[in-house]
């Protein structure tokens, strides 16, 4: 070998190296490595290609996803206690009771106004392509159903209200049920900014041990994350096929165009009021939502979008309080597919809402968005209540079953990028009110690995 094919060589094994280290210590890259490797060996395995038989597809899909699996169960388990640590951390970290106020205020009114226009936006975009213009269901399917204005009972409303309250919270933790854990969370911080810092001390303590303990667990599981996003893309792919996506184009698009449309709202309000440019952006919070599309669950990201609001000098009291309501309140993006979903379904049934009927529509989305889990498939389950409110037949939901997980991840990416939009914003107007200060330099338990790069 010559002495110049001996450089060539010693520089395509430095270069060879350099890629590896690059690799290895971007989670962004092998999370979108994983995406797009995940989707191809789906492909092959799925019903278009026919490599294999079904049976034996759907059982590759299944060990694939494994590693999935455990990454989801692995957050499940620290979720509840992550949640309330965090929570109740944030609120009694607040700086004084008028900063806590202010956030209070200016986080609901964000979740509400945001919420309400992507409702509007869905609503506007499917009474504009008319998605299910095209598309019918047998007669025999649609059922006659009373009006939806009639169909909402106010009388109602006051159980409704007082329901949400957690009366029961060990049953709360077992069910799962993030609404009612935040709001006692919520009580249980304010109630301990009320009482003297000593006596509170020992039980702020124990939560913020809680949090970091359950922070070391979370960084177990994102070892995981590039097996885990290959594994149930994979799975995915296996069990639709390319032609699900194919036979509802229309559909699809619209809600995609909407989802993009309320990205780029969120961008527009990074850059003119929390002075984030897109690029900064997304290079630093672009892993987080690779991870929020192949979950298709906020909730499972929450701790990573800590992280990632963290990492864009969001202080870590407000980071804490904003992120987990957000990923339990903050579901614009949900709202938006619900508005496109509900018009779609009503096309194709050949149901026609009045005036009167779309506002109450838009109102009822914004309401049930609000506090719905920010798990994978809720939604099918909250627009199933909200049609049929409407007298819009249910039939009609088998049609969208086969596209929804494509939707929900998207989705949920529009969501979570809503939670840490929100961070950026309150840390931004709390600290020009003089209520907040930039990142603190003071340490705390669950700190250093919120400053830590993803493994």
């Amino acid at each position: 070998m010559t002495d110049d094919h001996k450089f060539e060589f010693s520089r395509l094994v430095q270069q060879s190296t350099k890629l590896r280290i690059w690799a290895r210590s971007r989670l962004w890259a092998q999370v979108l490595a994983a995406m797009v490797i995940g989707i191809g060996t789906g492909m092959l395995l799925g019903p278009t290609a026919g490599l294999v038989e079904p049976a034996v597809a759907v059982m590759i899909g299944n060990w694939l996803a494994l590693p999935g699996q455990l990454f989801l169960g692995l957050i499940a388990i620290v979720l509840v206690p992550l949640v309330f640590s965090s929570i109740v951390g944030g609120l009694a970290g607040s700086p004084s009771n008028q900063a806590l106020r202010q956030l209070g205020l200016r986080l609901g009114l964000f979740i509400v106004a945001t919420t309400f226009v992507a409702a509007w936006i869905g609503i506007w975009l499917a009474q504009l392509f008319e998605p299910g213009s095209g598309l019918e269901l047998p007669v025999a399917q649609v059922a006659a159903a009373p009006s939806g204005v009639q169909s909402f009972d106010m009388a109602r409303l006051p159980d409704l209200v007082s329901g949400v309250l957690p009366t029961n919270p060990a049953a709360s933790v077992l069910q799962g049920d993030l609404l009612a854990i935040v709001i006692l969370a919520v009580l249980t911080g304010i109630a301990a900014t009320q009482i003297q810092r000593e006596r509170a001390a020992p039980i702020l303590a124990l939560l913020d041990s809680l949090m970091s303990i359950s922070m070391t667990i979370v960084k177990w599981a994102m070892l995981l994350s590039p097996l885990a996003v290959f594994g149930l893309m994979a799975q995915l792919m296996i069990q639709i096929g390319p032609d699900s996506l194919f036979g509802l184009l229309t559909y699809v698009g619209t809600v995609l165009l909407g989802l993009v449309l309320l990205f780029l709202i969120y961008a527009i309000f990074l850059r003119l009021f929390g002075g984030l440019g897109f690029g900064s952006f997304i290079k630093i919070a672009g892993p987080n939502l690779l991870l929020a599309f192949s979950t298709s669950s906020s909730s499972a990201v929450m701790p990573s979008t800590i992280q990632t609001a963290r990492k864009l000098q969001v202080p870590e009291d407000i980071a804490n309080l904003v992120i987990p309501l957000g990923a339990t309140m903050n579901m614009a993006g949900t709202a938006l597919y619900q508005s496109v979903a509900i018009l779609f379904l009503a096309q194709i049934s050949g149901v026609e809402l009045t005036l009167a009927e779309t506002l109450l529509l838009v109102g009822t989305l914004v309401a049930s968005s609000i506090g719905a889990p920010g798990t994978p498939g809720v939604s099918i389950a909250i627009l199933a209540s909200v049609a049929a409110g409407f007298g819009i037949p249910a039939a009609g939901l088998a049609i969208i079953l086969g596209v929804d997980r494509i939707l929900d991840m998207s989705r949920t990416v529009v969501n979570v990028t809503g939670d840490i939009t929100a961070a950026v914003l309150m840390k931004k107007a709390l600290v020009q009110a003089g209520l907040a200060e930039s990142p603190a330099v003071a340490e705390s338990p669950g700190r250093a690995f919120m400053e830590s790069e993803s493994p």
